[in-house]
């Protein structure tokens, strides 16, 4: 009962670190409104789902044991990351033209937080750390972590509702282009960020 109550202490407070994820929502939802907030909150958790179902299968394992097959997903979601942050600081938009109709919007938000999550390598070795911790050696390890991965799932999609609810009632304000641009440019640099740093922090570990 203890070791139940400590998960699911441990998981609330990892699940409402602001991060990767908190940035894209708060981005996604302040730029195109609560709908496709909350549809890039269902891609990321849905990325949740992939690793979950991945950590149960042994894929995660297999990344973390292999270094190269790390790097490899490791860059690949950095430059992700990288892109849509530059995508902040390279699109136009006419003067005349409503907000919600910008370029962004054309992009489909659930798979932006679907391919976000999905290709960060941190949330597989955090399967592969922190779960494995509360696992009872008596019962099926894959049907445990499955179990744990969608509390998670289900934890991680209340808390990004939550925000997003919350943003969308204050988004009316903050619908000035003035304001907007400064959104822009201060989450693209935030998600550059995360990027240039899992870029740098694969090649420290790599030497």
């Amino acid at each position: 009962m203890n070791d139940i109550l400590a998960f699911v202490i441990l998981l609330i407070f990892i699940v409402m670190s602001p991060g990767i994820d908190f940035a894209l929502i708060t981005k996604r939802t302040l730029t195109d409104g609560k709908r496709d907030g909350i549809k890039i909150a269902l891609g990321i958790t849905t990325g949740v789902l992939v690793h979950t179902a991945a950590a149960a299968l042994g894929l995660s394992l297999l990344l973390m044991k292999s270094a190269f097959a790390f790097e490899v997903v490791k860059y690949i979601g950095a430059i992700y990351l990288i892109y849509m942050g530059l995508l902040s600081f390279i699109k136009r938009r006419k003067p005349t033209e409503n907000y919600d109709q910008s370029v962004h919007s054309k992009k489909s938000p659930f798979m932006q937080g679907l391919i976000s999550n999905t290709l960060n390598p941190k949330v597989a070795i955090f399967f592969l750390t922190f779960l494995p911790q509360f696992i009872t050696p008596d019962y099926n390890p894959s049907l445990q972590f499955l179990l744990m991965g969608f509390f998670y799932a289900a934890v991680s999609i209340v808390w990004f509702a939550t925000i997003v609810f919350l943003l969308s009632y204050v988004r009316k304000w903050l619908m000035s282009p003035r304001v907007q641009n400064v959104i822009d440019k201060a989450t693209g640099l935030v998600l550059i960020g995360f990027g240039l740093n899992m870029i740098f922090r694969v090649q420290r570990t790599g030497h």
